[in-house]
């Protein structure tokens, strides 16, 4: 053993959300992203369809896997990546905790991720004994990092790093000698300008590396966009000589994904329509929650992307969290994401119509 780990965070919302579970009208659970909405019908007649699935499947992922993700990411990120240059993961959770055991690192090396930022990052590092250090600016980044996490769009703050940003990240990374991994899980989610009109660009777009994928990985996850969160489908891509060296220690450690999961991804990336209908779900459910908010006194700050409000009352964030539980609705503190977020509280659009809209009645009741 390393050291004792540090306890699971939600576990301290144990009291509030059995308070908000004394509301008459039941609670609502705002505050973990997990999707409610179904899953395509075409994935999941793939998936059906590929139960006889009585061999091994492959730890690279199919061939026909592997083309479908390097189609998508030209398609929809506008990056070029041949199909031996990605990787199905599952679940995206999984890449972000074990990344630093699978490229090595341990103590003496230190793993750069957002001030703000989902626990897994500092986590992963933790796993391996590695310093856990969170920085935004690239300037700011120690000269033993070794692997470096950007995530746009972002959460829990929804901000978006643009093509420039990224950029200086990936010249900060290649000075040191890092890996470089964008976790963009929610990049078909664009909200505020100019995020709902242009494509949210990815770590591995031509205008931040060119053709040079050289120490540069891009995470993907079907969770969000397709309501896939319990086939844990995702993906890497990028590097190719990193994911040659993450295929094989992944060999080692029966990392696969089962190929009944490979087939429904595949159907999954070969169809935007159901991306686009979720899309708009996601856009009505923020116009009803968004004033309902701000009209009890939060401000919402960042959040121009992905499924989170980020929002704010000026007061320690378990204050709110109490106050949102007197009304029977579960929210996230900011205390989880990181050391620089004491007064924000997350709340997910991952909701029912139903639920969002009867949280916005108990917020503009309550005000």
């Amino acid at each position: 053993m390393r050291g004792p780990l540090p306890d699971y965070p939600w576990d301290a919302m144990r009291p509030f959300s059995e308070k908000a579970a004394q509301h008459p009208e039941g609670a609502l659970n705002l505050s973990v992203g997990s999707p409610v909405d179904p899953s395509p019908p075409g994935v999941r007649e793939a998936l059906s369809a590929a139960t006889d699935a009585h061999a091994y499947p492959a730890t690279a992922g199919s061939p026909a896997l592997r083309e479908a993700i390097a189609e998508w990411f030209l398609r929809r990120r506008g990056v070029a990546v041949a199909p031996e240059a990605v990787l199905p993961t599952v679940g995206s959770k999984e890449l972000v905790a074990l990344l630093p055991m699978l490229l090595g690192l341990g103590a003496g090396d230190a793993v750069v991720f957002p001030r703000i930022a989902y626990p897994s990052y500092a986590m992963g590092a933790a796993l391996m004994g590695a310093d856990a250090v969170p920085a935004d600016d690239p300037a700011e980044w120690p000269e033993n990092t070794r692997l470096v996490w950007v995530n746009s769009p972002s959460n829990p703050d929804g901000r978006v790093l643009d093509a420039a940003a990224l950029r200086r990240a990936v010249e900060r990374a290649r000075e040191l000698g890092a890996v470089i991994a964008g976790d963009e899980c929610y990049a078909e989610f664009g909200w505020d300008a100019p995020w709902d009109a242009d494509p949210i660009p990815s770590i591995l777009d031509p205008a931040v590396v060119g053709s040079d994928h050289t120490g540069v990985l891009s995470a993907y996850s079907l969770s969000k966009q397709s309501n896939l969160a319990g086939y844990r489908a995702a993906f890497v891509a990028g590097d190719p000589e990193l994911i040659e060296r993450l295929l094989t220690v992944r060999k080692h450690a029966g990392l696969m994904l089962p190929a009944p999961v490979q087939a429904a991804m595949i159907a999954a990336l070969g169809d935007e329509s159901h991306v686009n209908t979720q899309r708009e779900l996601y856009r009505a459910r923020r116009r009803i929650l968004r004033p309902a908010l701000e009209a009890a006194g939060f401000r919402i700050e960042g959040s121009e992307a992905g499924l989170y409000l980020w929002a704010t009352r000026d007061e320690d964030a378990w204050d709110s969290i109490a106050a949102l539980a007197e009304i029977g609705i579960v929210a996230g503190p900011g205390h989880f994401y990181g050391d620089h977020s004491p007064r924000h509280v997350r709340l997910a659009l991952t909701a029912s119509d139903a639920d969002i809209a009867a949280a916005a009645k108990r917020l503009s009741a309550a005000r």
